[in-house]
């Protein structure tokens, strides 16, 4: 009797232990979920590529540009100050952000009625959003505005008496004619009589005549055939280069002027773009790029370096770069550019400094015409 009461406790407690130990493992079985397969390994390749979109985002945004002494507006021997505008040329923006940037700007760009005339002011957005490094602008289906009476021929010479005030929209600027703009600042590029005379005398070292610049190129048994000025203005540099065979395009901005128009005007090709946009030009084609006005002290450090980088990538092997009348201050010019254009390790044809005149801050001009080596 004793033996089968103690058989059955054993059993009762087998029985107990069996049916917590079934409890817990069902109990641990819904709690961990079942492990799901590994995915497959990412190629090393799209890994090299994300990590560098990274690298260079962050890079561009680490490094956006602010205002320092070097980048002041400053002004030059003519009666004008630099525009404020122009400072947004230099604006180094991260990838694909710089017309989100702005929405209220693109807002206003893009609200207009498909298939039907363009909003008067686009053109005065689009500049805003180019300067602003939003460039190229998002398409539209709508038809620009143009002159209500235009002329209906056009000189083929680019130094005419006069430009044809009916072939421009006025409503935006302050001058209405050219001749208001002659009357205004005769330095702007819109005087024919001083346009003549420019980039054919020599008063001084900082001067390089387009006769000089051909004889240079043609001692090295260089061609000049095609060429870029950046920052050109009204074109009076391709203008003059095109009596001479020479094809140059001119980038330029309408910041307070009709630019655009005047160099087309004169039959000559203008590029709607900031100093901050990759040139439109391929690899390796351009024989000569000129660097003017608009090229200055107030471009920030980085921005010129870029600049400088992309006139690398259009110059053949041999061809010229010409920063005409750089102006800056003469210690920023031994520390700060002399030693950047000195990075692209181009051949000195020219290089020539000049103090400001009545200058009481040690400004200094700088021309010099670089030659690209042949084994780049």
């Amino acid at each position: 009797m004793g033996f089968t009461m103690g058989l059955n406790l054993l059993l009762l407690v087998a029985m107990v232990a069996t049916n917590i130990l079934s409890l817990y493992h069902l109990t641990s079985t819904l709690q961990t979920p079942k492990r799901p397969p590994s995915p497959a390994p990412v190629p090393d390749h799209l890994l090299n590529q994300l990590h560098t979109i990274r690298a260079t985002i962050n890079h561009l945004t680490r490094h956006h540009p602010t205002t320092n002494p070097s980048t002041k507006l400053t002004t030059t021997t003519t009666t004008t100050t630099t525009s404020p505008d122009l400072l947004l040329h230099s604006r180094l923006s991260p990838i694909a952000t710089a017309c989100h940037n702005h929405p209220d700007l693109l807002h206003r760009y893009m609200n207009y009625t498909p298939f039907s005339v363009c909003p008067q002011g686009s053109d005065e957005l689009a500049e805003s959003l180019i300067l602003r490094g939003c460039h190229p602008l998002p398409r539209r289906r709508c038809f620009s505005k143009t002159p209500q009476k235009p002329t209906s021929s056009l000189p083929q010479n680019p130094f005419v008496p006069s430009l044809p005030d009916q072939n421009v929209i006025w409503h935006k600027y302050t001058c209405k004619s050219f001749s208001c703009l002659m009357r205004s600042n005769p330095n702007l590029g819109f005087d024919p009589i001083v346009e003549t005379a420019r980039f054919m005398t020599y008063s001084n070292e900082l001067d390089l005549p387009i006769p000089q610049l051909l004889q240079i190129a043609k001692l090295a048994n260089s061609v000049l055939r095609l060429g870029l000025d950046v920052g050109g203005g009204t074109g009076t540099f391709a203008a003059r280069m095109k009596l001479y065979n020479v094809t140059v395009l001119t980038t330029t901005m309408n910041l307070g002027g009709p630019y655009n128009e005047a160099v087309a005007l004169r039959g000559l090709v203008p590029l709607h773009v900031p100093l901050q946009q990759r040139f439109p030009v391929f690899d390796g084609v351009v024989d000569l790029v000129r660097c003017g006005h608009a090229v200055n002290r107030w471009i920030p450090l980085m921005a010129m370096e870029f600049l400088l980088y992309d006139v690398d990538r259009v110059l053949r092997s041999g061809g010229y770069l010409w920063m005409d009348h750089f102006f800056s201050k003469g210690v920023d010019l031994d520390k700060l550019y002399a030693p950047l254009i000195g990075k692209l390790g181009y051949k000195k044809v020219k290089w020539a400094t000049g103090n400001k005149t009545n200058s009481k801050n040690g400004e200094v001009y700088l021309t010099a015409l670089l030659q690209k080596p042949v084994s780049k």
